[in-house]
């Protein structure tokens, strides 16, 4: 049985929602956004510039970065650190579901893990996010949905030296605009459960 389940997404696949159930039906707790918070009260770093700086990689990205020391890290390196290590602990605990933060590469050591990316034709992602962004054009939807997906691959790409999305670093790939959320979920439950 796989007590720990890591789901990445692309914006908009409904990764999130599918992480929430999958917790639900499994009797699992469900982490996302509430790592970054763990991470502030562990590490006594300003919540507000967590959040500003979570998924994002340092403005100078690949230019000089061996001249930083521990303590003069950049905050966004330090809240990947302290984010690491609040994933770790949650892992160690098991029976849990974590979306995202690069929790799959985090906990690749760890026994008993069910690694899953989900994603989703543009044309099913951008159908989502008019829903969760009335007053936005899709112009400007498709400009965050690109935005976004691009700041989650440089993060990626940034701390665990791989490609997000890339088949080869999950366990599991699911398309959200080939099966229902209720289909993915049972898919991973059913996974999960052997």
């Amino acid at each position: 049985m796989k007590n720990i389940i890591t789901i990445s997404r692309e914006f908009g696949a409904n990764g999130g929602t599918i992480g929430q159930k999958v917790a639900e039906k499994l009797g699992y707790e469900y982490y996302d956004k509430e790592i970054i918070l763990q991470a502030a009260k562990d590490s006594n770093l300003d919540v507000e510039s967590l959040q500003r700086w979570d998924e994002n990689v340092p403005m100078d990205f690949g230019f000089a970065q061996s001249l930083f020391d521990f303590y003069n890290k950049p905050l966004n390196e330090k809240l990947f650190m302290a984010q690491k290590k609040v994933i770790q602990k949650i892992g160690e605990k098991g029976k849990c579901v974590i979306v995202g933060r690069n929790a799959n590469h985090i906990l690749k050591a760890y026994d008993h893990t069910l690694h899953v990316f989900i994603h989703a034709e543009p044309y099913s992602r951008i159908t989502r996010l008019k829903e969760r962004m009335p007053d936005s054009t899709e112009s400007q939807i498709i400009d965050h949905m690109r935005s976004v997906d691009r700041k989650r691959k440089k993060y990626c790409a940034y701390y665990t030296d791989t490609v997000f999305g890339m088949a080869e670093y999950y366990d599991l790939t699911l398309s959200s605009s080939a099966f229902s959320t209720e289909t993915c979920v049972d898919i991973i439950c059913e996974l999960a459960q052997k």
